[in-house]
């Protein structure tokens, strides 16, 4: 199957079949993809956090708003953080990127407001929710993004200091009576006319 035929059967899953359970090598592929996430200078400000342990996905369930029953059923739940203690951050940055990188980032940092530069950052983190969406589906998964999160109970309650969730990513297969599959509700998108132009 292409990638445009991918993209064509991928839909936002509202209902999951609890039963069935992910291959683990899915899910390792999964990490290694998100790893591989392009980002702006490779700034890479992210933590991405798997969660398969049925009683924390279900603590996070109680404060992810009506997203509650979609975390329980999947399998798996990714979330999506970002650095937010600059500071923190800053000892990544010098400790794990090359010298130019580092440079490159510095000087952005040193001429940017810090409630810009961690915009930017978070927009980076963006990047990665395309890339986990496109890949759950290449690996035969449903998923739906989630911004419908309570991010200061979801920090408490996976112990995060110096990053901050900004959404999480349910990841499973879909049920067989989920309204929301394509062959219910066609994938409804504006026309590519209206939407892309070509100069």
């Amino acid at each position: 199957m292409n990638i445009l035929d991918l993209i064509n059967k991928r839909y936002t899953a509202k209902k999951y079949n609890a039963d069935k359970v992910i291959p683990q090598e899915k899910i390792e592929i999964l990490k290694e993809v998100l790893r591989l996430t392009p980002s702006s200078i490779n700034i890479q400000p992210w933590k991405f956090t798997f969660i398969q342990n049925t009683e924390v996905k279900a603590k996070l369930a109680t404060v992810s708003m009506h997203n509650e029953e979609k975390i329980n059923q999947a399998n798996l739940l990714v979330v999506f953080s970002v650095a937010d203690d600059l500071d923190a951050f800053q000892k990544v940055v010098d400790n794990e990127l090359p010298q130019a990188r580092r440079d490159w980032y510095n000087q952005i940092k040193s001429s940017t407001a810090e409630a810009d530069l961690k915009k930017w950052l978070a927009n980076q983190v963006y990047i990665a929710l395309g890339v986990g969406l496109t890949a759950s589906i290449t690996l035969g998964l449903d998923s739906t993004a989630m911004e419908g999160i309570e991010s200061d109970k979801y920090s408490d309650i996976l112990n995060m200091k110096d990053y901050k969730p900004l959404f999480a990513m349910a990841v499973g297969y879909g049920s067989e009576d989920d309204n929301n599959r394509i062959e219910v509700t066609p994938k409804s998108r504006r026309s590519q006319e209206n939407v892309i132009e070509t100069i």
